[in-house]
């Protein structure tokens, strides 16, 4: 038995399937006006670009032993804030470091400065809708930081392909009015191992490891990180006693402040804002923003 439909049957059936599709894959979501937000995160299972009310962080003054990690970010995100050409930037080295804390600030210092520019977050899992993000931030007449914190890779991965070309914006070029910052504990992006086994099982290691390795030559500004001796580590701790205004014997804390990362086996900034918040809890106080 065959059945014919009219002209007016298959529209309501395309329009029902034209709807049942955009429910499985709604469309992408941007606030209307991009302008007002310091911030905003990109939320990839409900496709939208989500304000952020307020970003915590400390003031650029506050983190100790990065002086001159601070000055490179701060001098390449000022020259980009004040339409100037700027380099992506990949800030690596060791956990806990600083590095995410670092971006935070310095974005809040050009805020402090009068340079409007707001950060966007995306997560790592979230890569592949990077060129979407861009494609619609590029036509705001804002400057944006995009940020991807504790960006890897593994073996099996092979969305580093797509990042590369987004961060070069492929024939056109990357938007003049985007950078992108990412946070890393690897050099490279890719695990030691990873690279490794490209140079034993390629029929020419070097052209493999160029492969696996090109993508961290896309980022222009290249900021390391490093775990802090015992004199720096105090003396965060002694930075923070005194902007937080905590009522403590300095030498007292200090002597809780070894103690307190000696059982985590690390020494390093956020160690230290760890036992800050440890101490304040002690002493019921609430830190302040």
């Amino acid at each position: 038995m065959t059945y014919k439909l009219d002209l007016e049957q298959i529209t309501i059936l395309l329009s029902r399937m034209a709807e049942a599709l955009e429910r499985i894959a709604p469309s992408y979501q941007f606030p209307d006006n991009l302008e007002k937000a310091e911030g905003f995160i990109w939320e990839a299972q409900l496709r939208k670009l989500q304000i952020i009310e307020e970003i915590e962080r400390l003031p650029l003054s506050c983190l100790q032993g990065i002086e001159q990690q601070k000055r490179e970010l701060l001098e390449n995100s000022r020259a980009f804030a004040r339409g100037l050409k700027a380099n992506n930037a990949l800030l690596w080295g060791a956990r806990g470091t600083g590095k995410s804390s670092l971006l935070k600030a310095v974005h809040g210092q050009l805020l402090s400065e009068g340079l409007d520019c707001a950060i966007v977050e995306v997560q790592r899992e979230d890569i592949q809708d990077l060129p979407h993000v861009m494609q619609v931030l590029k036509h705001s007449n804002r400057r944006f930081i995009l940020f991807c914190d504790d960006l890897a890779f593994e073996e099996a991965d092979s969305s580093y392909k797509s990042l590369k070309a987004v961060l070069e914006g492929g024939l056109s070029g990357r938007p003049d009015n985007i950078v992108f910052y990412a946070t890393s504990n690897r050099r490279h992006l890719m695990p030691r191992q990873m690279i490794d086994n490209e140079r034993g099982s390629a029929i020419n290691p070097s052209e493999a490891i160029e492969e696996k390795i090109s993508l961290s030559d896309r980022f222009g500004l290249w900021i390391g990180f490093h775990s802090v001796d015992q004199d720096t580590y105090l003396s965060m701790i002694e930075n923070y006693v005194g902007f937080y205004e905590l009522p403590v014997d300095l030498e007292q804390t200090k002597s809780q402040a070894l103690t307190w990362c000696m059982g985590r086996g690390h020494r390093s900034g956020r160690t230290a804002y760890q036992f800050i918040i440890h101490l304040a809890g002690t002493l019921g106080i609430t830190l302040k923003k």
